[in-house]
């Protein structure tokens, strides 16, 4: 096949008409900041999912750091997580002086092995923070059954499963807690952003409250006719609200979602039919009961050659990606708790081929065919070398 005149990047978000009118919109409306749109994003959003509440901010991180603080989780106490995540994930316990625990992943789903969590609870565990990978659920009825046994929290990083269903539920359907990413590279995006989910009454009130600065309720009218100059702050809270300008994308990116991720669903089937055949790769699966949202298609190369295999991708105008480095690879947490090979050997093993494909809505469907023809010449010059 001919190489492509023009390059064909890892991901790009699929932004049209709509979109842009609501922004102009909202421009047009002086309102900029928080306001009116942030307010609909999120009934919007709440009843999309089917959650109680939901607290639109400026990132997924931001709600899973917010989730944290708002459950009191501090120094001494430790949470539960997965190795093979962003390090967003293990940051923010970090950030309010908890101790990560990893617990290794499943070789199929990617996500946390829900039979190795158990052996990882001490005194000290206060909650579990499951990550959905690449937009399919985690197990969350063992993960629920196992924080109400030990009486831990379970706080969710979903910013891969907008949208995902486990056993017939959305992910945050049920939730304590469970935070999504808009980033522009997600299925629905807002540039930047993100939303936490809640059906627990007093944290969503924390959450609110501590998003914009700690100040008391409504602070956000406080430049309306509704408003009043007078505020109090309640916590010392954070900066980490969504504005109008990306709630008027999130809106309109909403009413797609289910679009985009059945196109992402097709575009899926199309690299397992055409790369099916080929026995040095293993594909992604779907195994989990639900609804997967495929916000990845990571392929696991059989040879060790993905530098080699990425490069002659991008010869061929192709953009990859690798999701994730683990956490116990980067230094700032190797050195700090000692890790060393072989203490995740599942995550080691997925890691070392894995390649993220393009994928996403604003792809046609030659461009899927490009793609999967290129993997497989190239898979068969790399093993040939």
């Amino acid at each position: 096949m001919d190489i492509r005149n023009k390059f064909l990047p890892y991901a790009l978000p699929l932004i049209e008409e709509d979109e842009i009118n609501e922004v102009i919109d909202t421009l047009k409306s002086c309102w900029i900041t928080t306001g009116p749109k942030t307010k609909l994003f999120e009934e919007k959003f709440k009843e999309y999912i089917g959650a109680k509440h939901a607290i639109a901010l400026n990132s997924c991180t931001a709600g899973l750091h917010l989730s944290l603080v708002a459950s009191n989780i501090k120094a001494g106490d430790e949470v539960i997580t997965t190795p093979f995540t962003f390090c967003a994930t293990v940051n923010v316990i970090e950030h309010v002086g908890a101790t990560p625990v990893l617990v290794d992943i499943d070789e199929k789903t990617f996500n946390i092995d829900v039979n190795k969590i158990e052996a990882a609870i001490t005194e000290k565990t206060k909650a579990i923070m499951p990550v959905h990978f690449a937009g399919q659920s985690c197990e969350m009825d063992k993960i629920n059954e196992i924080a109400k046994k030990h009486n831990l929290l379970v706080i969710e990083d979903a910013a891969h499963t907008i949208g995902a269903e486990y056993k017939g539920r959305k992910t945050g359907q049920d939730s304590y807690s469970c935070s999504y990413s808009f980033y522009a590279t997600k299925n629905l995006t807002t540039a930047e952003g993100g939303m936490v989910v809640t059906n627990n009454d007093e944290l969503a009130e924390k959450l609110r409250i501590l998003s914009l600065h700690g100040i008391s309720k409504d602070a956000w009218k406080r430049y309306t006719s509704e408003g009043n100059w007078h505020y109090e702050v309640i916590y010392p809270g954070f900066k980490y609200n969504m504005t109008d300008i990306q709630a008027a994308l999130g809106l309109c990116q909403l009413k797609k979602l289910d679009r985009f991720n059945d196109t992402r669903a097709k575009y899926a089937r199309m690299y397992d039919e055409i790369l099916g055949e080929i026995s040095g790769i293993i594909l992604p699966k779907e195994c989990m009961p639900g609804k997967m949202v495929w916000h990845l298609y990571c392929i696991r190369l059989k040879e060790a050659c993905r530098n080699e295999f990425i490069e002659k991708l991008k010869q061929k105008n192709i953009g990859t990606s690798v999701h994730f480095i683990p956490i116990h690879k980067h230094p700032y947490y190797r050195d700090k708790y000692g890790y060393k090979t072989g203490d995740f050997p599942v995550t080691d093993k997925v890691f070392e081929g894995l390649v993220s494909l393009p994928l996403y809505p604003l792809m046609t469907e030659e461009d899927v065919k490009y793609v999967a023809g290129c993997v497989a010449e190239q898979f068969k010059t790399c093993k040939s070398s």
